[in-house]
């Protein structure tokens, strides 16, 4: 069996640290089986852990985000020296320093290293200036930062086409999704519908959370936020400000998987307005649990909802999503045709065969 060694990013550490068993962790449980042993490199947090599975050793940096790079070079050529990794999976976004770093890892020891480009900032829709900003710098360098890499791995049809007009070799590019669902967790359940509508992520910009409360408003239904981040205190005080106190419910993080699938199961319609997304992985979860979606045309969407037969597509506008949210939630008929389909288009993303793909043509590329 081969050696791998992972880059990730600050996300994904969390994840590992905060002991909730998230995306990475759970990709991690089935993936690990596919190597002899993989060592993982993520920037510092509180509380790391450093081994799980019995092979998978994580390397959390005691430096600064800042220093990161410093850490991620020193701590990559010590683990060859020991080790001798095969391949390098790099997981990179803006500003770059992981791709950056690959490159003067791959200058010293010549180990072939991927790009996985999950989404580019502000693309197809920035929400703010930052992410404009961001997808300026990224048109400008992704060139020059794949040049040496043996493969750039993206999640998506959309994202595929973007970095080909770009100037990314087409023979490079490598689509492999990056969403795995577990069916024997996310499936339906015969539990009460507490809620119309559900939000499920990070209280960020970019998920048009703002777009959500004012669906909710329009509609004046029930919803719950599920989720946490820096924008939870301004969405209160819209709440407060569109005296929506008695019909959204800010529920916080799930602990688990098992919590997620539950509370899906208890909402009638999933609602993500993102304005630029990878995924998002938790469509897919809905659609498992059989629940009609509206989401923007991001990542994935395009390649598995035709609108208006597996889904609908939704403007960046709270009269649309609400025009939309509205004819599903008066038509049980159509309701259930789009609960049907649903279910259909999540069983092409079960977990185990999904990630037996992943790690099959990681290893082709030795």
């Amino acid at each position: 069996m081969t050696k791998l060694l992972m880059i990730t990013g600050r996300g994904s550490a969390v994840d590992l640290a905060s002991g909730k068993k998230g995306a990475f962790y759970s990709m991690l449980e089935e993936f690990h089986e596919y190597w002899e042993r993989i060592d993982v490199i993520a920037p510092k947090v509180k509380n790391p852990v450093f081994n799980i599975f019995g092979n998978v050793y994580i390397h959390s940096s005691p430096l600064p985000l800042l220093f990161h790079p410093i850490f991620f070079i020193k701590k990559a050529l010590e683990i060859y020296r020991r080790q001798k990794f095969d391949l390098i999976t790099v997981h990179e976004f803006p500003p770059f320093y992981n791709g950056i770093a690959a490159r003067l890892i791959w200058n010293k020891i010549k180990v072939p290293y991927i790009l996985e480009i999950f989404h580019i900032p502000g693309y197809p829709k920035a929400a703010s200036l930052k992410e404009k900003i961001y997808r300026r710098f990224f048109y400008f360098f992704i060139k020059y930062d794949s040049k040496k890499v043996k493969a750039v791995r993206v999640m998506n049809n959309q994202i595929a086409e973007k970095l080909a007009n770009l100037g990314v070799p087409e023979s490079k590019i490598n689509l492999i999704p990056a969403v795995y669902v577990d069916l024997d967790i996310f499936k339906p359940m015969s539990l009460e519908k507490k809620y119309d509508l559900i939000f499920v992520g990070r209280l960020v910009k970019n998920k048009g959370v703002d777009l959500f409360l004012e669906t909710v408003k329009r509609l004046n239904v029930r919803a719950v936020i599920v989720g946490d981040g820096p924008l939870k205190n301004s969405l209160k005080s819209k709440v407060k400000s569109l005296k929506l106190e008695d019909n959204v419910i800010f529920y916080g993080w799930a602990k688990d998987s098992e919590e997620v699938a539950k509370l899906l199961n208890q909402s009638k319609i999933l609602v993500m307005p993102s304005y630029n997304e990878g995924g998002p992985r938790v469509i897919v979860e809905a659609m498992a649990c059989g629940l009609p979606t509206l989401v923007t045309p991001v990542g994935i969407i395009a390649d598995i909802i035709k609108d208006g037969q597996f889904g609908q597509i939704i403007r960046w506008n709270s009269e649309d999503i609400a025009e939309k949210a509205k004819l599903l939630l008066g038509n049980e008929a159509e309701y259930q045709q789009f609960s049907k389909a649903a279910l259909k288009i999540a069983e092409r993303f079960e977990k185990k065969s999904a990630i037996r793909n992943y790690a099959d043509k990681l290893q082709k590329l030795i």
